[in-house]
């Protein structure tokens, strides 16, 4: 059994790396985010990131094939553990469930990752133990889907809702049914998605009082969480994360901002947010100063910035001479080690699974009810209510509200895509 254990743990691992390569795709593709150009340094590692974000991506691309690889390298994984299982004949009942059901979901997750970003891909099911396993041709997207929707309907059935919070990092219940309530959303099968989705109060999920304090490193794995890879601060090695000092200008002491000094000139400078968003947040709400703050500072000819100041988005009033640069702050926690952070990475909040309420609702038209869901969101950030009713406009206020609530998680490509914006929205964009 504890073997078996330690074979689902690693089928988890390859998150880590799928969710630090995505932020190229999943935001800076979008409008939400961009990069801070060096052009005193043309090499590929900076080229290839820029391309992703400029549509000028080719299939060499180091970064767009690193989520592809890291999603099969998880698959591979989840296929071990599951053709290994009748390994362990005195295995539990219990713990049998529970693993299956955590790799099922795993396996569910990384397909429906590769599908809407690369459409049909390679379906494998069996652990590879020859040459000719290995090399297996694209299956079709209504193929991928139709396993991505098995595997997530048994990952559902067979795992239990969370046991206590904060919970242990582990997929539950509810996590199984937040990615199947999305599949369902993707496919425009809005009843099924609802029915899901009105499971999860009763699990224990709820909203924090206060968006910041998501994000802080105290409450990992909260009420608010339905999944999120988990990353440990420490010189283990291996299993902190760095997330700040990607988004962070580049620069030769990074003190300032994160309060520990090192160089990530070579590292830092994107998911750099965009005036496009900064312009779309309302007057007096509270995401945007939990989630973006500015960098005051010069850059020298070698493009590297040296900090004068770390300021408030809403409350600074510009120098002559000096350069302000907005920076992803919702990844910023107390740290004693650069880039070793203990921030985890979220995957499904509640807040979004009221936003997909809201969203799937409105679909049916029920724009009433909908609002019960949305509400709350624009509640917590100190926002007014929304009373819209027409079921057009409200479509497009929801929208709206994902991109601020979830701005920086990785979701903003995906939703254009999935709600047919993407050509629309880039081009008036670009």
């Amino acid at each position: 059994e504890e073997e078996l254990k330690q074979a689902v743990t690693a089928t988890y691992v390859p998150l880590r790396d799928v969710v630090i390569n995505e932020y190229y795709q999943g935001e800076m593709r979008s409008d939400n985010t961009h990069y801070e150009e060096i052009p005193t340094n043309r090499g590929t590692a900076y080229l290839e990131k820029e391309a992703i974000t400029d549509f000028q991506d080719v299939s060499l691309n180091v970064y767009t094939n690193n989520v592809f690889y890291n999603c099969f390298l998880g698959i591979s994984r989840a296929n071990i553990v599951l053709d290994h299982m009748d390994d362990a004949p005195r295995l539990s009942e219990d713990a049998r469930k529970s693993m299956i059901g955590q790799v099922k979901f795993l396996r569910a997750f990384y397909y429906f990752k590769l599908v809407r970003y690369y459409g049909g891909v390679p379906l494998h099911l069996k652990e590879v133990t020859s040459t000719n396993e290995a090399f297996l041709p694209r299956s079709s997207a209504d193929e991928v889907y139709n396993q991505i929707l098995e595997d997530a309907k048994e990952a559902v059935s067979l795992l239990a809702p969370p046991a206590k919070f904060p919970q242990t990092g582990e997929v539950t219940k509810g996590s199984a049914t937040m990615l199947l309530a999305e599949i369902y959303l993707w496919q425009k099968k809005y009843a099924e998605a609802e029915a899901l989705l009105k499971t999860l109060p009763e699990m224990g999920y709820e909203l924090l009082p206060d968006y910041a304090s998501v994000f802080s490193t105290g409450n990992k794995n909260s009420r608010e969480s339905i999944f999120e890879v988990q990353y440990q601060e420490g010189l283990q090695g291996g299993q902190q994360s760095n997330f700040i000092y990607h988004f962070i200008p580049r620069s030769n002491n990074t003190t300032i901002i994160t309060g520990v000094n090192t160089n990530n000139s070579t590292l830092g400078g994107y998911n750099v947010p965009t005036e496009d968003l900064l312009s779309a947040y309302e007057s007096g709400d509270k995401r945007k100063a939990a989630s973006i703050a500015v960098a005051e500072g010069t850059y020298n000819a070698s493009y590297i910035f040296t900090y004068s100041a770390n300021l408030e988005i809403d409350n600074y009033t510009p120098v002559e001479g000096k350069t302000y640069v907005p920076y992803t702050k919702k990844y910023l926690n107390p740290h004693a080690n650069p880039t070793n952070t203990d921030d985890n990475w979220p995957i499904y909040r509640y807040a979004e699974a009221l936003l997909f309420m809201a969203e799937v609702l409105n679909e049916q038209n029920k724009p009433a009810e909908a609002l019960t869901y949305l509400n709350p969101i624009r509640q917590r950030a100190g926002l007014s209510e929304i009373t819209e009713t027409n079921q057009a406009l409200l479509r497009e206020i929801i929208i709206k509200e994902r991109r601020i609530e979830l701005a920086f998680e990785s979701k903003r490509w995906l939703d254009l895509v999935r709600t047919g914006k993407a050509k629309d929205v880039m081009t008036a964009y670009g």
